[in-house]
């Protein structure tokens, strides 16, 4: 009897989730109907080669109308626009599978259809998360269903490599599928670094990351992920969007230019979501094959709006000409060089490199060697010491000295002349061969010339000892 009691409890109680979950889908529907649709105009290109909804030109050049230099920087792009994305998961590749919509949304015309990666109008792979997103012709990615296994603590990671350093503003997402109530967004500052989290997105913060729920940012400890459970509730169904700040709260952002944490903060190489846990409305607890084929991952844009890190020294980015030719380098202005203008031109060492900023556009300098050298390294005492680092070496025409502003032992310069001539002091009549500035050598007793080469007048016998 109580058995039977048990069961009439557990269909009341489906029964009841069914309900509630009709009335919310009516309700949402019904309100998905009055808003209204924006409409965003199609770029000109048919396949566009960048991303026209996340583009802002940045119209400043390395060098000013009178040829001074100054800070510039490259257009504002969506940095992975076209770009592969890794997945660790796809629905229909292992094979055909069936799902379901909590809410209809623009292509889909049934309530359930199949995903399979063979089939291209059923295949929803990972090239749909970057590609060009046009809201009247919508492509997705998606995961697998909760049927298939995909729920916590089971997780999907997409991993996006940029190629090259970016400075990244923001990394947006945009939905099919309810946002998730758990997420991470990790990024690498340099390949082979360790993942660094960026956000905690949950509304679990303590139990799914063991973090409390906005903890404050100090200005001492900037560089620290927040987790927040801003933009996690289930509505809407679908076309949910979620937009990382990564400057958001953070104390030093007003003055990011002199803040060298926070310029590391904004910097990445490579961009990794990881989705933990879905939102659901609770009805899974029942095993229900269509409820748990109606709970999965879709996102249709993967966006990441930035600008190709080059330290305020090149306006552009360009495909290397050298080995990895497909690799993105900045066209490096003011002397700098390096994939992201991060060091001075070999030449051009006589201060330290520095990033460019609004007041200081900070180009390399050349180093000091009265055109006697093309070769030189930087001497921190010598900078420290004398205002100019650039110590030449290989110095031509017999000079020596951090500028090649000495002569070489036993030479000396003449007037107006850069290189060093020969003293050629007689090594019999002189006392050493070392001539002074106007290239007289010093001579023995009774002994006389230019290179004390000859005796004085009334003296004779030029020996070793003088004449």
């Amino acid at each position: 009897m109580r058995s039977l009691i048990s069961r009439q409890s557990v269909k009341i109680a489906f029964e009841m989730k069914a309900s509630v979950r009709r009335i919310f889908l009516l309700i949402f529907s019904i309100f998905l109907i009055k808003i209204p649709r924006f409409v965003i105009a199609q770029p000109a290109e048919r396949t566009p080669s960048i991303d026209p909804l996340h583009y802002l030109p940045a119209k400043n050049p390395c060098y000013d109308e009178t040829g001074q230099p100054q800070r510039c920087v490259p257009d504002f792009i969506n940095a992975a626009f076209n770009l592969g994305v890794e997945v660790t998961n796809t629905c229909g590749e292992r094979q055909s599978t069936k799902f379901c919509v909590q809410s209809g949304h623009m292509g889909m015309k049934k309530v359930c259809d199949i995903c399979d990666s063979r089939v291209p109008q059923y295949a929803h792979p990972a090239s749909y998360l970057t590609d060009f997103n046009d809201p009247d012709k919508e492509t997705w990615w998606q995961s697998e269903t909760m049927n298939e296994g995909i729920q916590y603590p089971h997780s999907v990671n997409l991993t996006l490599r940029l190629g090259k350093s970016f400075d990244i503003t923001y990394v947006r997402l945009k939905f099919i599928s309810p946002r998730p109530e758990s997420f991470a967004i990790y990024k690498k500052t340099k390949e082979g670094e360790d993942w660094t989290p960026w956000i905690y997105y949950s509304a679990s913060c303590r139990s799914t990351y063991k973090l409390t729920e906005k903890a404050p940012i100090l200005p001492e400890n900037e560089d620290v992920a927040q987790c927040t459970r801003e933009f996690l509730d289930i509505s809407p169904l679908t076309g949910g969007n979620i937009a990382f700040s990564t400057l958001e709260g953070r104390p030093s952002a007003e003055n990011f230019e002199e803040s060298e944490v926070l310029q590391k903060w904004v910097t990445s190489t490579e961009i990794m979501i990881v989705l933990n846990r879905m939102n659901t409305f609770g009805d899974e607890v029942f095993r229900d094959k269509s409820v748990l084929s109606s709970y999965y991952y879709a996102i249709s844009d993967f966006a990441v709006g930035g600008r190709c890190k080059c330290n305020g020294h090149a306006s552009q980015c360009v495909k290397s000409t050298g080995v990895g030719g497909d690799r993105l380098v900045c066209d490096c202005k003011h002397f700098t060089t390096g994939t992201d203008c991060d060091r001075c031109d070999p030449f051009y060492v006589d201060r330290p490199w520095r990033a460019a900023t609004s007041d200081e556009a900070n180009e390399c300098l050349p180093c000091q060697c009265n055109h006697l050298s093309r070769r030189c390294y930087f001497d921190e005492k010598l900078y420290n010491d004398t205002g100019h680092g650039g110590h030449c070496i290989d110095c031509a025409g017999n000079t020596q000295g951090p500028h090649c502003e000495e002569c070489v032992p036993n030479h000396w310069r003449r007037p107006n002349e850069t290189r060093c001539t020969a003293c050629n002091c007689d090594e019999t009549g002189s006392l050493h061969v070392q001539c002074d500035e106007q290239g007289q050598c010093p001579c023995k007793a009774g002994v006389g010339g230019q290179r004390c080469d000859q005796c004085l007048a009334g003296f004779y016998e030029f020996t070793a000892n003088g004449c």
